[in-house]
């Protein structure tokens, strides 16, 4: 009867060891999707600030909140980051975006929303135009609703 204990003795402690291995398995696998995740973020992110369409600052705090729970010094490089850092500093303030950020936005937007609709849409496409006027007009009321950083 003791000997049927000690067997069963080892296959728990075996089996508890599988189950440390598993959650270490586990914890590396997330940590790798979150910093994965992250980056793509940040790529779109940096894309954002060159697309009007795509928005920026969504990716920015998803990649930041991504590398807070996957790689402090990933999270370190990308609050420090001389393009990014700064904006999300602010914008996790709650002290707004500048001026002339704003207007070089705005700018951009309806730079790439006109030609888009003017020159790269057929005129029989109308109700794509005015999708693209509407879509910019949301786009830059939530711009505008941002509060201004003034130094």
């Amino acid at each position: 009867m003791a000997d049927v204990q000690l067997i069963g003795l080892k296959e728990d402690a075996s089996v508890a060891g599988l189950g440390k291995a598993a959650d270490a398995a586990k914890a590396r696998l997330r940590r790798a999707v979150l910093i994965a995740a992250g980056t793509v973020c940040v790529a779109l992110g940096a894309l954002g600030a060159l697309l009007p369409v795509l928005p920026t600052t969504p990716f920015l705090l998803l990649a930041a909140a991504c590398y807070i729970r996957s790689s402090k010094r990933l999270y370190a490089w990308l609050i420090g980051n001389r393009f990014f850092g700064e904006y999300l500093r602010r914008y996790r303030a709650g002290e707004g975006l500048p001026l002339g950020f704003k207007l070089w936005t705005l700018a951009l937007l309806w730079l790439s929303l006109g030609s888009s609709a003017f020159f790269a849409l057929p005129e029989r496409l109308w109700w794509l135009r005015l999708l693209l006027l509407i879509v910019g007009l949301a786009v830059s009321a939530h711009i505008l609703h941002i509060k201004t950083y003034r130094r």
